[in-house]
């Protein structure tokens, strides 16, 4: 009754809104299903599903990979979302830099674990492999539990950023009996334990024994068979024990024949084999229904932590998709970008941040406001070819390394070693050419103001790759990846990114490739917004130069006015680099060519139009000089002046780009060095203030040991003058008695008197000093026994001091007795 119910509650869970927490949802991958849709269109023309590929290879669980493949719901992704994804991923490259080895989802078998779910919540029993695996999803979410609390406590912003993402794991509660209950029932491999039930154990015990008895029956049959008239061996036939005979004469044994063949032999079960037989299998049928048994509890424990089981799973494939994001932008150098949101007021942008002018320099220089600042940026497919080519040849170079070791060790064939190391040279120099071969960078750093960039240059020039890679980085940040590029990165939230690259001819349509470029610009145009970015690979190509070039420049100022947030064309017309001269919303840019040694440096020149390099590169191929300067002639004044021109901007261009690094350069030396002379300065002051403080700790500990010096010379010296004193008076006693033995004579009464006297005053003085009261161990004067005594022990209670003086212990008044002489301790 209590599985019914469940079921029930969960079918109607089932049917909640997919954004119900306690749903299950999985998510996965769409495909473009022959879209017409511009924007879908362009996440295809630049390849955004090979790069989501390339972030779910980083995801450990099946269920991660396929919900980090959602190619196209990049679109429906609100600012608020993407700015959310990004703190996700950066709390888990935080998380990955305290305790990467504890997010390893590699080991969780999630799709067993939603088996297991659908299994008990249809009222079926579970497996022994699906109830592992939820034994160790719910492990694996304890462990989670206690590396991020952890990475939590270490600071007040660890603690803030990681506790949005990892809020609901946190909470998640992992029932510890539920797990001990299935390991005390499930072993490792998915097996029931004989330890889960009595009559369990004592099932498979007789199955043993009746297996044995089995084996020991067959094994006599066959040794008392006649080995020249069959070739036997124990099989297996559907649970039955029998004997496998090859040969045409009699067996010694009756038994009943369950299959035969002529090239398999025959499978014959002796007649004295049936009955162990038919008692096996009913002991392995009883021991079935004991482990269906152990496994029917189990199943309603589990059912009773359904919901719970089903929100871990949730959340473990929720945080390893995040992990897969940041681990892609860790194993790629990410930088993590600053995104926003551009505000409109009157059709003017308004960006807060502020940020240096060059790339290459982490001087503070005089700010701009950007729209976009993308240093060093990386294509992230070509980076990845190179990474993963780089790593298979790495690999490919150790595994020669060490088969040459392997046959030096063993002393194999010389020739195969010399080709081997042969080989192995041959790909220490190809690892050697793709390391010095690494993919260039280009820098993105488009002002404020600019609306359109146009793009100049020759053909291979790089400059397809760039406006790929501008999409690309818009589209990564969008969903919570770091971009491929130096620090520090700014780049606007796009509500969408149009692309209009390569080769638009459709047969199918029966249109050429000017007719089909005019197609998909058309969509763009009535489509993209003012948060959008639209990129356009050669603008006008494809038909008439000049009406190619009007068309364009048509288009672009189109979009300059009202058509996106930003657009990046590029184009071989030349008169689109003039239309930054009657428009402020354009900016010129062009790929720089090295003419020397005829081929791009793939650099972009900012602010600068390119110039036509085809005569120049004729002229350096060796074509006669009659036709270069025909060509010249033909391409008229103009042209050449205005190729002059562009070549003394470029000149200029380069000038300043050189005397700006120096300068960079000597601002970065003239910081470190005002910053080594306040080093300086502070180590002077910490050393003086260390010398003053030595100084007086020397002069406080001389003063000291002089103080002690001072007090310990006038203890001896007050000791010594009563040690005097007590002479004086034990001479005077002395004489006292010895003149009263003699008789009384007038000077020797007053000797006593007058040393009497000076014991009392002696007293007086001692008591005055130290306050009257002896301690333990002090020498005292006793007047009524006129002798010396030590105090033993004193009751301030009663007023009462106990003294000794030889063998004779006394207990006296503290009035009765005089100190004569301080414990040298004091």
């Amino acid at each position: 009754m209590l599985r019914l119910s469940t079921t029930l509650s969960l079918l109607s869970l089932a049917s909640l809104s997919p954004h119900h927490p306690r749903r299950l949802v999985r998510l996965r991958a769409l495909a473009p299903a022959a879209s017409s849709s511009p924007s879908a269109r362009s996440l295809c023309l630049l390849e955004w599903g090979k790069v989501c590929r390339a972030v779910a290879s980083f995801a450990g669980t099946a269920h991660g990979r396929e919900a980090t493949e959602q190619l196209w719901g990049v679109e429906d992704v609100s600012y608020e979302r993407s700015r959310r994804l990004l703190q996700e991923t950066e709390a888990a490259v935080r998380l990955l830099g305290t305790s990467g080895g504890s997010f390893d989802f590699s080991g969780l078998d999630t799709v067993t674990v939603e088996a297991a779910i659908q299994c008990v919540s249809g009222g079926s029993v579970i497996k022994g492999q699906e109830a592992m695996a939820v034994v160790s999803l719910m492990l694996f979410v304890e462990s989670l539990q206690v590396t991020i609390r952890a990475a939590m406590r270490q600071d007040e912003e660890s603690h803030n950023l990681l506790m949005p993402l990892t809020e609901t794991i946190l909470e998640a509660v992992v029932n510890k009996s539920l797990v001990k209950s299935i390991q005390d029932i499930i072993d490792d491999d998915g097996s029931v334990k004989d330890t889960a039930s009595p009559e369990l154990r004592r099932y498979r015990e007789q199955v043993q024994s009746l297996e044995s008895r089995l084996c020991q029956l067959m094994d006599r049959l066959i040794r008392n068979s006649d080995s020249e008239a069959s070739l036997s061996e124990v099989s297996i036939v559907n649970g039955r024990c029998c004997i496998k005979v090859t040969g045409d004469k009699s067996l010694s044994f009756d038994g009943l024949l369950l299959s035969s063949g002529s090239d398999a032999g025959s499978m014959i079960e002796p007649i004295v084999a049936v009955p162990l037989n038919d008692e096996l299998q009913g002991a392995r049928a009883l021991v079935a229904r004991a482990e269906l048994d152990a496994l029917s509890k189990l199943t309603d424990k589990i059912l009773l932590e359904l919901d719970n089981i089903q929100i871990l799973l949730q959340e473990t494939i929720t945080l390893d998709k995040v992990t897969a994001r940041a681990k892609y932008s860790i194993a790629y150098d990410g930088t993590l970008p600053d995104l926003y949101l551009p505000k409109f007021e009157h059709e003017t942008v308004n960006t807060a941040t502020d940020w240096p002018v060059s790339a290459t320099s982490s001087a503070q220089l005089p700010k701009k406001p950007w729209k976009v600042f993308i240093p060093n940026a990386f294509h992230p497919l070509l980076l990845q070819q190179h990474q993963e080519n780089l790593r298979r040849i790495k690999k490919d170079v150790a595994s020669a390394t060490a088969e040459i070791r392997r046959r030096r060790i063993y002393g194999q064939d010389i020739a195969e070693e010399d080709q081997l190391a042969s080989d192995l040279d041959s790909m220490k120099n190809r690892v050697s050419k793709l390391e010095r071969n690494h993919p260039i960078p280009v820098d993105f750093m488009i002002g404020e103001e600019t609306t359109v960039l146009v793009i100049t240059g020759p053909n291979t020039g790089g400059k397809t790759i760039s406006l790929k890679t501008v999409g690309l980085a818009s589209l990564m940040a969008k969903i919570g990846l770091y971009i491929l590029a130096s620090e520090p990165v700014k780049i606007p939230w796009f509500d969408a990114v149009y692309a209009d690259i390569g080769d638009e001819q459709s047969l199918t349509q029966s249109l050429s490739t000017f007719s089909g470029h005019l197609k998909q610009i058309g969509a763009i145009r009535a489509q993209s917004t003012s948060q959008s970015l639209v990129l356009l690979d050669e603008v006008g190509a494809g038909t008439n130069p000049l009406e190619g070039a009007a068309l364009g420049m048509s288009l672009l100022e189109s979009f300059a006015e009202a058509g996106s947030f930003l657009t990046l064309a590029t184009t071989h017309h030349g008169e689109l680099k003039t239309l930054k001269y009657s428009n402020d919303s354009f900016e010129n840019a062009c790929v720089e060519f090295d003419e020397e040694n005829l081929k791009p440096t793939f650099r972009i020149l900012w602010g600068i139009p390119g110039r036509s390099n085809a005569i120049n590169i004729a002229e350096r191929l060796g074509l006669p000089l009659d036709i270069i300067e025909s060509a010249r002639h033909l391409l008229g004044t103009a042209g050449a002046e205005i190729n002059a021109l562009i070549m003394d901007m470029e000149k200029f261009k380069q000038e300043y780009d050189e005397q700006l690094q120096q300068a960079q350069h000597y601002l970065m030396q003239s910081r470190e060095l005002h910053n080594n002379l306040e080093v300086a300065q502070k180590n002077v002051m910490d050393h003086t203030i260390a010398q003053r403080k030595r100084k007086s700790r020397v002069v406080s500990e001389y003063a000291v040991m002089a103080r002690s010096i001072i007090h310990k010379k006038f203890q001896q010296f007050r000791e010594s003058a009563i040690a005097q004193r007590v002479l004086e008076e034990e001479r005077a006693v002395e004489k006292a008695k010895s003149e009263r033995v003699k008789g009384p004579e007038p000077s020797s009464t007053s000797a006593i008197k007058m040393a009497q006297n000076t014991n009392s005053s002696m007293a007086t003085e001692a008591n005055d000093e130290d306050g009257g009261i002896p301690e333990v161990g002090d020498l005292v004067y006793v007047p009524k026994l006129k002798n010396q005594a030590t105090v033993v022990k004193i009751d301030s209670s009663k007023n009462e001091v106990q003294i000794q003086a030889g063998m004779m212990k006394l207990k006296l008044k503290l009035k009765d007795v005089v100190i004569q002489k301080r414990r040298i301790s004091r």
